[in-house]
């Protein structure tokens, strides 16, 4: 039995400590907004953070969260509903285009913003380089997360594509 925090519920959960994170999380505990997409920690679509550094919960065994922290998704926005800034940004720039990758995109920009809380255009692609956008969003998501920072202002579209 393995005794986890997932979004800020205590959970135990009787499967194989081998189990990545990501079926644990989607099969075992019904959320799915945490996405598979290529199975080897290459993609990012499956981020998760875990004690709050991010994860490819693809390849980490859910023996790897035991007595830990696990935040998808679901978990960063307020308790009342409030999106997180990460997410607004997201919203306002119109990041998403088929929007597969975009739960582990906004999961890497959280934490790098928990860290860097106004990082530069080195920093972001440093933090966001293992985040695949096959749709090739890569500056909306640059500009949400500066958008996010406060550090640029909501609603230039100059670096959409």
């Amino acid at each position: 039995m393995l005794s986890i925090s997932v979004n800020g519920k205590p959970e135990e959960l009787d499967v194989d400590p081998a189990m990545p994170i990501l079926w644990a999380v989607r099969e075992q505990l019904g959320l799915t907004g945490t996405k598979f997409g290529c199975g080897i920690a290459q993609c990012g679509a499956c981020t998760v953070h875990l004690d709050g550094q991010p994860v490819r919960s693809c390849s980490t065994p859910i023996s790897a969260a035991d007595g830990k922290a696990i935040t998808t998704i679901e978990g960063i926005a307020e308790a009342d509903g409030t999106l997180s800034k990460v997410q607004q940004a997201w919203i306002s720039e119109q990041v998403p285009q088929c929007g597969y990758c975009q739960s582990g995109q906004i999961m890497s920009a959280t934490a790098l913003l928990k860290e860097t809380p106004n990082p530069t255009d080195e920093q972001i692609d440093a933090a966001m380089k293992g985040n695949v956008c096959r749709c090739g969003m890569y500056g909306r998501i640059r500009k949400a997360i500066k958008v996010a920072a406060g550090s640029e202002p909501s609603g230039s579209q100059e670096a959409s594509a």
